[in-house]
């Protein structure tokens, strides 16, 4: 009877233990790198020298950041920024739609990781507020290349926590 006992107040606390599990994800987003402002009417320019750079830049960024996931829009300034990052951390780039950002499907896939978003200046901020659930962040300005929103979201049995920042880097 003492075994039986012990082994019903083993799994019980496992169980309590297991529902006060703390999820945490992790969201770092960037826009793109600067990219060739010489044709004015090419839609899906690449990145130019000083974006290629700041490509590397953004790897060494993350060179100490754990990472689980990439993702970027499919543009060739996006994945040509996120490549990168992407080769150092053996990672593949995840393609995403912007008009889905955020959605039930990326939030599963998310959950409990550490992911970096590479968009673009209307995008990035607009993701942003998706994940925060308010409009925090206004579209950036379209100078703007060395900006990280890194946000966290902590859930656990009875709450949710989500905190974000917008870093420089340079």
């Amino acid at each position: 009877m003492k075994k039986y006992l012990l082994g019903c107040i083993l799994a019980f606390s496992t169980l309590i233990s297991c529902s006060q599990k703390e999820v945490n994800s992790t969201y770092y987003l960037i826009r793109h790198a600067e990219k060739d402002r010489t044709g004015q009417t090419n839609k899906n320019p690449n990145l130019n020298v000083t974006g290629q750079q700041r490509a590397e830049k953004w790897k060494n960024y993350f060179e100490d950041i754990h990472l689980d996931a990439i993702y970027s829009t499919n543009y060739n300034r996006t994945i040509q920024t996120a490549t990168p990052v992407a080769k150092s951390k053996k990672l593949e780039i995840t393609i995403y739609d912007p008009n889905k950002m955020y959605d039930d499907d990326f939030k599963k896939n998310t959950k409990g990781k550490s992911v970096l978003i590479v968009g673009h200046s209307n995008t990035t901020p607009s993701f942003a507020n998706k994940i925060l659930n308010l409009k925090k962040y206004e579209q950036m300005d379209e100078n703007d290349n060395s900006s990280v929103f890194v946000i966290s979201v902590k859930i656990s049995s009875d709450k949710k926590e989500i905190s974000s920042k917008m870093l420089k880097i340079d």
